[in-house]
């Protein structure tokens, strides 16, 4: 098998100041990173484990060894550049990753952006979110239909960058003659549903880049709410026409700033990482506001606070020594 067509757009939608997706489109390769973070911290995030996909030697990887490893290196130079940066300290960026290898795609996912498999006029989500909503409907907490309307839907319980390791899954998908596999952002999966997307998909089987501007409108449309990204591309034998799209223009991809009835909407910052184990500490007030309870980690605050207060008394104890000493000896 090889690969057909190929279409990749990114747009800021309509509620975000700033683009903080990134994509990777170098077949064999394709992937779809979604940063997080204060500032511009969640832009920096996707692009630095955008470059780790592009420029990383994976050696003599191949198969979901090649993802993980991948997606590793991308941990590794977004955790260490949070610990570097005091601007961008905590910043992670999700990320899905597929490999088309042979008549195989191997597939590494975190976070909450998506693969989809479109098959004999089916949609097939093959991943699953790693987020606070996914983890509430596998425990009966939640209904399908409440997961659909919670406020907060963009909580995820692991991302790459946070913690020194990341736990990647990963698995392989045999293809088929046909096969449309499609990676995308939450900022479309939020704003449009599984049968709207296929209906899109399917209408556009000849035009994957007219399918993938019309997904990127959809989700415009239903209210844009954050960034939108789609990475597509199209399963074919070996020896057929392989056409790659174009994409939007560059203008539009890389804008910095995206306008709202003339107005810049405020920044939002409503992403963050609450592990697994901590979904049950997990709170939603009535107007929708997160809290999470970290005892733990303010223990570690208020050990940092004293410590920090004993070694600024003990200077100056040395300060106030070093100056009777200096009057006693003139």
């Amino acid at each position: 098998m090889s690969i057909g067509q190929v279409a990749k757009v990114t747009d800021t939608g309509r509620k975000r100041r700033r683009n903080e997706d990134a994509y990777v489109v170098q077949p064999p390769l394709f992937a779809v990173a979604d940063g997080m973070g204060g500032a511009q911290a969640g832009e920096v995030a996707s692009k630095l484990a955008k470059a780790a996909l592009e420029d990383t030697d994976p050696g003599a990887l191949s198969g979901p060894e090649r993802v993980i490893s991948l997606i590793q290196e991308a941990n590794r130079r977004v955790h260490e550049r949070s610990n570097a940066d005091p601007a961008t300290s905590g910043m992670g960026t999700t990320m899905t990753v597929a490999l088309v290898e042979g008549s195989s795609v191997a597939i590494g996912h975190v976070g909450d952006s998506r693969a989809y498999l479109v098959r004999d006029g089916r949609l097939e989500q093959l991943t699953e979110d790693h987020s606070l909503v996914n983890e509430l409907l596998k425990s009966g907490k939640l209904s399908p239909e409440e997961a659909e309307t919670h406020p907060q839907r963009s909580v995820i319980t692991r991302a790459v960058g946070t913690d020194p390791d990341v736990d990647v899954d990963s698995f392989t998908i045999d293809t088929q003659e046909g096969d449309i596999f499609v990676i995308c952002s939450d900022g479309l999966t939020d704003m449009v549903d599984d049968d709207d997307l296929l209906d899109v998909i399917e209408h556009n089987l000849g035009d994957l880049d007219h399918a993938a501007r019309e997904l990127v409108g959809a989700a415009n449309r239903g209210g844009g709410e954050d960034n939108i990204t789609v990475v597509a591309f199209e399963i074919v034998p070996d020896g057929s026409d392989a056409e790659e799209t174009v994409r939007l223009p560059a203008a539009a991809e890389n804008a910095d700033e995206d306008t709202l009835d003339g107005q810049h909407s405020a920044p939002r910052v409503d992403t963050m990482v609450v592990p697994p184990e901590r979904v049950d500490a997990f709170t939603v007030s009535a107007d929708g506001a997160a809290a999470v309870d970290y005892s733990d980690g303010r223990d570690r605050l208020q050990r940092r606070a004293r410590l920090q207060l004993v070694l600024t008394i003990l200077l100056l104890l040395a300060v106030a020594a070093g100056l009777i000493l200096w009057e006693l000896l003139r």
